[in-house]
Parts: structure tokens; C-alpha cells; sequence
């Protein structure tokens, strides 16, 4: 059973979704691959507590490293990619070809980015600090400037 929320945040909306009772779901408004919100199930605002006071300590700089437990849903290629992501530290980016190495696999580059794109748990699976192989900002489901903001905060030249 599915149940979701909507929080804010220097974003704007985030819209987080829950299957029983675990995240599985956190999505910008106008992101690339967002499912349709039908598919979020009824609102609920009681499920959210500790993910909503995560994120609101990300946001004020005082987290590093999200604990929440996560349900991914996606190919088990798409997990092992989302996996990779969540070992890419605070303010450190990764080219598509270094997790394509990191897999074992230094051709399936592009196989990374459609994985990346894909994500359903954006920020707290942080496919925003993947960068092309030199170091330019490409694709990023919630939009360019968003993913120039998010990085630029967690080098700490920039502040929500």
C-alpha cells in the first residue's frame, strides 16, 4: 500500500511517497520520470516524520549522510547503479564513466546515466553529484539549475 506527503523545501514542493510504510519515492515538482500521482496512493502525513526531519537537516547543512531506510524499485542493474550513488560522498561528484568502472563494467557509461535518470529517491539517493566526464553539469531529472544549486550547496558556496 502506498501513501504519500508533500513537504517543502528551498525546491519548492517534494512529494514523498511511501510503500508500506518505507520510502520509495521523492520527487520534485516538474522532474523528468515523475510517476503519476495517482500512482502515490492516499496522502498521508503521519508516515514521513523522520525522512521530513532528515532532509530539513540536509537543508540547513547539518546532515552529511542520510539513514533512512529506502525501498528502491527498479532493474537489479538500476539498484547496483543507486547503490553506487549513495556511496558518493557529501560534496564529492563522479563521472558516469568512474561509476561505470566502479561496476566492473567501464563501457556501460551510458547504461549508468539512463540508470541515474531513473531514480526514484532523488537528494537522499543523490544522483545529482554525477557529472559528465568533464566535469560539466549534464541531465538531471529536476532540471539543471536545481542540480547546480544542490552541488554548490554541499561545496558550501551557496546557501538555501
Amino acid at each position: 500500500m502506498r501513501r504519500h506527503t508533500v513537504t517543502d523545501s528551498p525546491y519548492g514542493p517534494l512529494t514523498l511517497v511511501a510503500e508500506d510504510g518505507t520510502l520509495c519515492g521523492l520527487y520534485m515538482t516538474d522532474q523528468r520520470h515523475r510517476p503519476p500521482q495517482e500512482t502515490f496512493g492516499d496522502r498521508d502525513d503521519t508516515l514521513f516524520d523522520e525522512a521530513q526531519a532528515q532532509l530539513k537537516a540536509y537543508f540547513a547543512g547539518e546532515l552529511k549522510e542520510f539513514t533512512l531506510q529506502l525501498h528502491l524499485h527498479g532493474t537489479p542493474f538500476q539498484r547496483t547503479v543507486w547503490d553506487q550513488l549513495r556511496r558518493i560522498p557529501y560534496g564529492e561528484t563522479r563521472t558516469y564513466g568512474e561509476l561505470a568502472d566502479a561496476l566492473g563494467n567501464s563501457g556501460a557509461s551510458r547504461a549508468v546515466g539512463l540508470a541515474n535518470g531513473r531514480n526514484p529517491i532523488g537528494i537522499i539517493v543523490p544522483c545529482h553529484r554525477v557529472v559528465g566526464a568533464d566535469g560539466s553539469l549534464t541531465g538531471y531529472g529536476g532540471g539543471l539549475p536545481r542540480k547546480r544549486r544542490l552541488l554548490d550547496f554541499e561545496r558550501g558556496s551557496a546557501l538555501f
